[in-house]
């Protein structure tokens, strides 16, 4: 068996290719490595590690020619690689040339390929954009709102719809969730973005461990011929009940630590109260199901942070307003956080984070004032997590039907579920086939039927950001209102852009551009 795989300098991709290395049947990983001094270091020890198993092609994901070189005469490609919040705000070139340009160049490598290998496209949970404690279950086929100004996920969701669009011969798309590495703590206290973290957004962790090992059982399994069901479908990558979480007590697990809590170390109106991206997956056990790979509990990982790192129990012995002074003062006040913004009157991420500027310096610190998930505000905390009282999404057809028995009336319900038409008159049972379908706004576009109803994408001109145009999208989409009106007002009537700096943007829209 032979493998390419990209992102192996990143945490799933380190764990992917330690573990895939286990496998007696791996003739050779050929990795991708960027060309960066610390991957010099990177490709000697690997070299001295696995010897002739491996092989190290340097260059950029977003170079073609690089991408051709990785994947040529490979039977597997793993694409892992991505730049990720806060790097991709602040560096959201880089997150173009990843994200995007990475996965285009990719896709066409293993598509020039012949015979193709079987591809495997890393996405993100952050395509599903924000939820809370009205739909915190989602699954794949929901409608993919990403959030205002998250450049990341607007890059990777461009990037997997490029993935559906190929028609390639055999792939699968894996959603990822919010991930759990040993070095999570440090890698957060150089940004403002953990104040990102709405309090209730729904979040389901897994370990980068756990992701690394789900690579090598698709493998395993796959060349053994025991997963052929597998293929062409979008799964979502999660670890069950042991990884829900919301935000609020995820910061508890990590601050704990260091011997906080977030009520100890946080005023609550310090962090977004929307506009960020997770859920809880209904639907996760499909891939456990299938490879058994979720072994890891988010608090459990925790703890063998805080083992792994002993450093950290000295916070412990540290008065919270010295953390506070020398660590937190820093980093709500830094230009990526939410209360910076909010001081420096910046509209538009304010409005995107919180409503509007009169609701963000409305909202109370104290405590006792903010209703929680955790806290049993809306209801009992663990039936809320048990999968069997979800509330889902509506997709707009039967979804009763098996895929092999979709038909031209489904397509139409799920059309005009989203606001448009099918324009194709024939179907002939190929779910992967593009069809001609119509949005709302006279869009004609060509996607598949498995891309629209089960991928959860739509229009690649209106309902792709940027801009964020999912107010005005929501008057006349129910499939996209029934989830964005959970944190929006319907008469909030706001679209949200870059400008030509790449400065963010909001403003109203007229009577008759709705």
């Amino acid at each position: 068996m032979k493998i390419a795989m990209t992102g192996t300098s990143g945490n799933m991709g380190r764990e992917a290719l330690a573990q895939t290395m286990e496998l007696a049947n791996v003739a050779l990983v050929r990795v991708l490595l960027s060309k960066k001094k610390k991957n010099d270091r990177l490709a000697k020890r690997l070299k001295k590690r696995y010897g002739d198993r491996i092989g190290i092609v340097r260059g950029s994901v977003a170079d073609p020619t690089a991408c051709a070189a990785l994947v040529e005469g490979m039977d597997y490609v793993v694409h892992m690689a991505a730049v990720i919040p806060p790097a991709s705000d602040a560096h959201p070139a880089a997150s173009e040339a990843c994200n995007l340009r990475g996965a285009v160049a990719l896709v066409d490598a293993v598509k020039a390929c012949s015979p193709q290998p079987k591809y495997i496209h890393v996405s993100t949970v952050a395509l599903y954009g924000n939820r809370n404690e009205k739909h915190p279950f989602g699954r794949v086929g929901d409608p993919l709102i990403v959030s205002p100004f998250d450049v990341y996920a607007m890059h990777k969701l461009y990037g997997e719809r490029y993935c559906l669009d190929a028609e390639l011969d055999c792939w699968a798309v894996l959603r990822q969730t919010a991930m759990l590495y040993p070095d999570m703590m440090k890698a957060n206290v150089s940004d403002g973005l953990m104040f990102h973290t709405a309090l209730n957004a729904p979040l389901e962790w897994v370990s980068a461990r756990d992701s690394g090992y789900l690579i090598k059982r698709i493998l395993e399994r796959d060349d053994a011929g025991e997963v052929p069901g597998f293929w062409k479908k979008i799964y979502n990558i999660g670890a069950g009940l042991k990884g829900r979480e919301t935000g609020y007590d995820t910061f508890n697990d990590g601050f704990a630590i260091i011997g906080g809590s977030a009520e100890k170390f946080f005023k609550p109106n310090w962090l977004a109260s929307r506009n960020f991206h997770g859920l809880w997956f209904y639907d996760g056990d499909e891939l456990e199901t299938l490879f058994a790979y979720q072994r890891d509990g988010v608090k459990e990982y925790w703890q063998e942070i805080a083992r792994c790192h002993k450093i950290y129990a000295l916070g412990k012995l540290v008065p919270a307003k010295l953390i506070d002074l020398f660590l937190f003062r820093k980093l709500r006040n830094h230009p990526n956080s939410p209360y910076r913004w909010v001081k420096d009157k910046d509209e538009a991420r304010v409005t995107a984070a919180f409503g509007s500027m009169e609701a963000a310096e409305a909202l109370s610190p104290d405590w006792r004032d903010y209703k929680l998930i955790a806290r049993g505000d809306f209801g009992d905390y663990d039936e809320m997590r048990d999968p069997t009282h979800a509330r889902l999404l509506s997709h707009g057809y039967d979804e009763s039907k098996a895929q092999e028995a979709w038909s031209l009336s489904d397509f139409r319900q799920a059309a005009a579920f989203r606001g448009g038409e099918i324009l194709s008159d024939q179907y002939d049972g190929n779910a992967y086939r593009k069809l001609t379908w119509k949005c709302a706004d006279g869009h004609v576009f060509t996607a598949s039927p498995y891309t629209v109803l089960r991928g959860g994408h739509w229009c690649p001109v209106c309902c792709q950001p940027a801009p964020w145009d999912f107010d005005r999208i929501a008057k006349r989409s129910p499939f996209v209102a029934q989830v964005w009106y959970d944190s929006h007002a319907q008469d909030e009537n706001l679209v949200y852009g870059l400008d030509e700096a790449g400065r963010p943007t909001c403003g109203k829209f007229t009577e008759e551009e709705k």
